[in-house]
């Protein structure tokens, strides 16, 4: 089997509303997400998508999704997409690092493997079943009120663990949001207090110090070494997101003890194979996980959704589904959705979501051999 063409689509996808985090220092209102199919010369074809949080939250944008796929297209034709190592290899020699380029070609050949082998992408990630995995909510930063406001609702729909944008530098506000929402927290449900790295050390660690919450806290700090240090000085449990772009950045971690936990981002890893090698080491230090993508479509969010249902219980969390928080829906009906707080993978062979080019609007780039 051989790569024949790989076609790409650019499409805008507004939010609900606007959205800020990282103490509101950030705000995000679209997304600019892009779509890869991949042809064979067998006749089957996978598909992928890559979409970053914006521009401002990662080292990443969606226009370098494209540039980037149009420099790897010429390696990767002629390829064959089920030797998944060897494609990621190859992608690693024509253009080294910007992993977030890479994701959903990466994305596209497991969806290929899984429907050569009859298999859906959970089975082949490890999974022994389509495990129902938790859906988190996202709150915006607000008032504690209006986060509260926020929880409730995201109750009503059947969520039952959150995620609270806090930070920045009212430390009193801080203080206030973390102690009033831990306290209103409906019965058996979760929060993780995540700050987007707005937070210097003195300003986290003093936070931390004075509040009785002893929920998780996420990337209190813009780097690992800032994150590292408060660590070792705070009682709360510290999940690390942003700063973890590498196998590297987690084995670094590890050895300096700075987090109980990590994000597990298909897209900002580089896609699956990546991803799984670092789920993979993740279960075998003992960290508990959030297994979720970056931004996107249903589609995106089926990715993660497979790889979270493919992680044994006691190290998987919660996952988070972009596409709630979208205007528009490019695959309706398909992939995981939530039902009351839960989102199970597809069982149909590959990843289960197939969009309809026609409703993609016209490719942006067709590359052939």
């Amino acid at each position: 089997m051989k790569i024949t063409r790989i076609t790409v689509w650019q499409l805008d996808l507004p939010l609900n509303a606007p959205y800020w985090l990282s103490g509101g220092r950030l705000k995000f209102e679209r997304l600019d997400s892009t779509f890869v199919r991949i042809d064979t010369d067998e006749g089957v074809c996978g598909w992928g998508e890559g979409c970053p949080w914006g521009h401002t939250y990662l080292p990443a944008h969606g226009p370098g999704i494209r540039a980037g796929i149009e420099t790897l297209a010429p390696a990767l034709i002629g390829q064959d997409p089920r030797s998944l190592d060897h494609i990621n290899r190859v992608m690693d020699i024509q253009l080294p690092g910007h992993l977030y380029v890479k994701s959903a070609i990466d994305i596209a050949c497991w969806d290929i493997l899984g429907q050569v082998s009859g298999l859906p992408l959970w089975q082949l990630l490890g999974g022994s079943d389509a495990t129902p995995v938790a859906v988190n909510s996202s709150i915006s930063t607000g008032t504690p009120d209006e986060m509260i406001i926020l929880i409730e609702q995201a109750a009503a729909k059947g969520y039952t663990v959150h995620s609270a944008k806090v930070g920045g530098t009212d430390i009193a506000a801080d203080i206030a949001r973390i102690e009033a929402i831990s306290a209103a927290l409906p019965a058996g449900h979760r929060v993780t207090f995540d700050v987007n790295r707005a937070w210097q050390p003195a300003t986290a660690i003093e936070v931390l110090n004075s509040v009785g919450a002893r929920d998780w806290v996420e990337q209190p700090c813009e780097t690992l070494d800032q994150c590292a240090h408060v660590a070792a000085r705070v009682a709360n449990p510290i999940l690390l997101d942003e700063c973890m772009h590498s196998l590297q950045d987690h084995l670094e971690a590890w050895k300096r003890n700075a987090c109980e936990g990590v994000k597990v981002k298909p897209n900002r890893l580089g896609g699956l194979t990546k991803s799984r090698q670092i789920r993979d080491f993740g279960v075998s230090v003992g960290w508990q996980m959030h297994i979720e993508d970056v931004g996107g479509s249903a589609l995106a969010d089926t990715v993660a959704i497979h790889l979270a249902a493919s992680t044994p219980d006691a190290n998987r969390l919660a996952s988070w589904l972009c596409h709630y928080h979208l205007a528009t829906d490019p695959v309706p009906g398909q992939g995981a959705r939530n039902v009351s707080g839960f989102a199970a993978p597809p069982s149909s062979p590959g990843l289960g979501v197939t969009p309809d080019p026609a409703a993609l609007g016209a490719p942006t780039a067709i590359y052939e051999g």
